[in-house]
């Protein structure tokens, strides 16, 4: 992946020795790991502070990925690069000591979706631009026509919220306050907004700060060798893992439940080529683009292939610009996986979910021991807004909910977690509870949600959310709610996920799977259930004991088991 027109830096005339480069690459590491805390904790927003839906990296000068901090999500892997060669494209060298560059767009500005806001700030020595830190963090509402900005029933990107090219917020350390008045105006929760974008700056400052500091310990030839050697050793790392692999042509396929706008069962294909330390995906023959929001741009579904190579082969490898120029990759233009403007892209994790287990599912032949089942293959957004009756102000709930993990080679699949793309944590209910009008009834496993198998599939989770003193209104995207999570090796199919609406009695109705301004009166309740995931292996040959924890554990009832399990099950 080319990252900018700029002359990539070489390595001086400095030379370094394995360990210092390693003490290096470490001190890099804590500059991402130390700034991805500090924004965390600066936040205002829960789905920063608390689910810590962000990332952080340093780039080179020409803007290749150097560190990306260890807890940052998979799916902001690609985007700081599009960040950087839209930059670059823009302001060629007009980059100054006190910059801070912010973007979102995925058109014109290398994002994934608009909530993802983009910052970089340029770091120099002694007069020279030696690295840029970076950032990205998921805002609950950037404006348009749903709160949230992540629900179905969008057509365009303009529909998404405000589109940010990549412009100059700060300019030699000085805030452009227009600019700021103009993004806050066009969101729902200025003042939360506001305490998220500084501390996006406040983390940006604190990396080019500490950055300062190491390169003024090793100097500029040493580290920008260090940046030669740091993606070199994972480019190096990455193709003796592929040449491992045995030569040959893989397959796969999987379907996509619809986009929200009446398009259903949109497949997505992969042909996967190998031949030594060359690795060839092609997705030709996956839909065209489509109306609703679940397209993606190029650039994540760059992000979907290095994370599900960087799982199957090295899943301690460094992610860096070597992980990014490993794979090659065939995307038709205007496709689902590389959909042009004004395609609306809000939804796309779901999408980029599903790249990845059409990947893992072609490589499983060839990788058994590190191939997992089907996860729950969503990021299932459920966003409740309204007016808070204790305050008189507007609020947006956001969260992405976790699911099943996929049954593995010799493991039962996870429950309730995020997977794979979506590296963020699920909102404990006592900050649910503490920072909106809403309750939560329940919150728990989804019961016989895990495919069956010798090793199980993960279980769904399910909360039931009651707006109190007050009517909201819910937006929703919910994937895998009609295809479920498939199994591996004979193991059987994970439950799919579903919304419903409880009226004031307590009767349900079922809400379509991406549903869109849905009224929630005063002690009604939406009950969000996310799928589960696959089983792996043959659901007989599963262990006595395991069938026994099942059974104790009251996370499968005892049909399930006796209707799965071919063995004695536990009455």
């Amino acid at each position: 992946m080319t990252v900018s027109p700029r002359t990539k830096p070489g390595s001086g005339n400095a030379t370094l020795d394995p360990i210092t480069l390693e003490i290096m690459f470490n001190a890099f590491r804590s500059v991402t790991d130390e700034t991805f805390v500090a924004l965390m904790k600066s936040a205002y927003s829960t789905n920063i502070k608390e689910r810590r839906d962000h990332s952080t990296a340093i780039m080179d000068s020409s803007g290749r990925l150097i560190v990306q901090a260890e807890a940052s999500l998979p799916i902001h892997l690609a985007s700081m690069g599009g960040l950087m060669r839209a930059l670059f494209d823009k302001f060629g060298d007009d980059v100054h000591e006190g910059d801070i560059f912010i973007a979102n767009d995925p058109h014109v500005a290398g994002g994934t979706h608009l909530p993802d806001i983009n910052m970089a700030m340029p770091v120099f020595h002694d007069g020279a631009l030696v690295a840029f830190m970076c950032n990205i963090a998921h805002h609950a509402d950037i404006g348009g026509a749903v709160p949230g900005s992540m629900a179905g029933g969008m057509t365009e990107i303009y529909q998404e919220g405000l589109r940010i090219p990549v412009i100059r917020l700060f300019e030699r350390g000085e805030l452009h306050t227009d600019l700021l008045d103009l993004v806050l105006l066009n969101v729902r929760v200025p003042r939360e907004r506001r305490g998220d974008y500084f501390a996006q700056i406040a983390a940006c400052r604190l990396g080019a700060s500490r950055l300062r500091e190491i390169i003024a310990h090793y100097g500029v030839p040493a580290v920008t060798t260090g940046y030669v050697e740091i993606i070199t050793r994972t480019a190096r790392r990455m193709r003796e893992a592929v040449a491992a692999i045995p030569d040959g042509i893989y397959s796969f396929q999987d379907i996509m439940d619809d986009d929200g706008m009446g398009t259903k069962d949109i497949p997505i294909k992969v042909t996967i080529t190998i031949k030594g330390e060359d690795i060839h995906f092609d997705f030709t023959g996956t839909a065209k683009q489509v109306d609703g929001n679940i397209n993606v741009t190029r650039n994540a579904t760059e992000a979907s292939v290095c994370y599900a190579l960087k799982a199957l082969l090295d899943p301690d490898a460094p992610n860096n610009q070597g992980m990014l120029d490993l794979p090659r990759l065939t995307v038709e233009k205007g496709s689902l996986l590389d959909a042009g403007f004004p395609a609306p892209v809000a939804a796309r994790a779901n999408t980029c979910q599903r790249i990845i287990d059409v990947i893992i599912g072609a490589l499983s032949a060839a990788l058994p021991e590190a191939a997992v089942a089907a996860a729950n293959g969503a990021n299932t957004t459920a966003v409740f807004s309204g007016t808070d009756p204790r305050t008189g102000e507007t609020y947006v709930y956001l969260e992405t909910l976790g699911g099943g993990f996929g049954g593995r080679f010799a493991k039962d699949g996870k429950d309730g977690v995020q997977v794979h793309i979506t590296n963020t944590s699920n909102l404990p209910i006592e900050a649910i509870e503490l920072e909106y009008p809403l309750m939560v009834r329940s919150y728990g496993f989804v019961e016989n949600s895990g495919g069956p198998g010798r090793h199980r599939g993960g279980l769904g989770l399910e909360r039931v959310v009651e707006p109190v003193g007050h009517e909201c209104t819910f937006n929703g995207a919910g994937e895998r709610f009609t295809h479920s999570p498939w199994g591996l090796f004979n193991g059987g199919e994970g439950k799919p996920g579903e919304f419903l609406h409880l009226d004031r009695s307590g009767k349900q109705r079922r809400l379509p799977n991406k549903p869109i301004g849905v009224r929630i009166g005063a002690s009604e309740a939406v009950v969000i259930r996310s799928p589960g995931a696959g089983g792996y292996g043959n659901p007989g040959e599963r262990a006595a004991d395991a069938l026994a924890e099942d059974a104790e554990s009251g996370k499968f009832d005892t049909d399930f088991l006796r209707r799965h399990y071919t063995q004695q099950t536990p009455s």
